[in-house]
């Protein structure tokens, strides 16, 4: 069913899931899961955001045994974790930024809920919101939703952002995403919203050409920290940010939304700055940006286009 192992070179760990290659490819409404009406969703009452079990999870709090056995080289150890699905509205053809503000505060609050809940498990080290949106992204299901994976491990790119964040926080005494977000509201070129709680932002050193980041102005490690008023500035940001993006060519832009907060494994990361970071996989209204040689076999971004340029373009789209 599945199993973590090792990758020596790399110092990460892989998800081996072969059983997710069974899930369901793109029903019609009709037949959506997600749907009011379907059997996944029998007994589940009135809602507005709602969280359930992935059918198909790749982590599992109680997994099988590994496949195949352990040894000294090759580390193989069971896929602890949970996976779940975020589901943003009853209404299969309404986006998360065509609902008003109180909606999108209640999806807000399940991400409170659900980051809060499965990180008080011991066995939760790191609990990771994302959304993958379009079919282009290879979305599986159209209903507007998003997910979860909680992991019993530290992804690698997140050590790394906090081994930076550690670092320049114990040489300069200060807040790297903090520091950050003052050079950008000083230069202003890569703005594209901001309001009283958050900065929307294409950072100068974008690697998607309409990658734009979302900071909280306050230094804030997770989505608990949120105040009220915070929570609903949020709400606004996100609405603001995503409805551009489909204004931007005229269409739904596919892209991947992930939420980058402090882990869950009981220590305290001061250094650390909650914040949000959308993946938009296109450089132009016909033209899409693969990722192809130099980015797989190194890791080393190529931009293709100016953040400066495309930060404007974004901020002078009307919504």
């Amino acid at each position: 069913m599945g199993e973590l192992r090792w990758n020596p070179i790399l110092q990460e760990w892989v998800i081996v899931a072969s059983h997710r290659t069974k899930r369901p490819l793109l029903p019609d409404k009709y037949h959506c899961p997600f749907c009011p009406g379907s059997p996944e969703l029998e007994g589940k009452g009135k809602w507005q955001a709602l969280h359930l079990p992935n059918k198909f999870p790749a982590l599992m709090l109680d997994p099988p045994k590994p496949d195949i056995d352990a040894e000294d080289f090759y580390q193989v150890k069971p896929a602890t974790g949970v996976c779940e699905v975020l589901l943003y509205t009853p209404n299969h053809n309404t986006e998360l930024h065509q609902l008003d503000l109180d909606h999108i505060g209640a999806i807000i609050e399940m991400w409170i809920d659900r980051y809060k809940e499965l990180g008080s498990l011991k066995e939760i080290n790191y609990v990771f919101i994302f959304e993958n949106r379009g079919r282009a992204i290879g979305v599986t299901l159209d209903h507007p939703h998003g997910q979860l994976y909680a992991f019993s491990f530290i992804p690698r790119r997140i050590l790394t952002e906090l081994s930076s964040a550690k670092q320049y926080m114990e040489k300069r005494k200060n807040c790297l995403y903090c520091d950050i977000i003052e050079k950008e509201l000083a230069d202003g070129r890569r703005i594209v919203y901001d309001n009283h709680s958050f900065i929307a932002f294409l950072p100068f050193y974008a690697t998607w050409p309409y990658g734009v980041h979302i900071y909280s102005r306050r230094h804030i490690q997770s989505l608990l920290d949120l105040s009220e008023s915070e929570k609903k500035d949020l709400a606004s940001i996100l609405k603001i940010i995503r409805a551009k993006y489909d204004a931007l060519f005229g269409f739904k832009l596919p892209y991947t939304m992930v939420f980058h907060q402090k882990p869950t494994d009981g220590q305290d990361y001061p250094y650390d700055h909650f914040h949000i970071e959308f993946y938009p996989i296109h450089r132009g209204e016909n033209k899409t940006k693969f990722l192809a040689g130099v980015e797989l076999g190194t890791a080393t971004f190529i931009n293709p286009t100016n953040p400066e340029e495309k930060a404007k373009e974004l901020r002078e789209v009307k919504v």
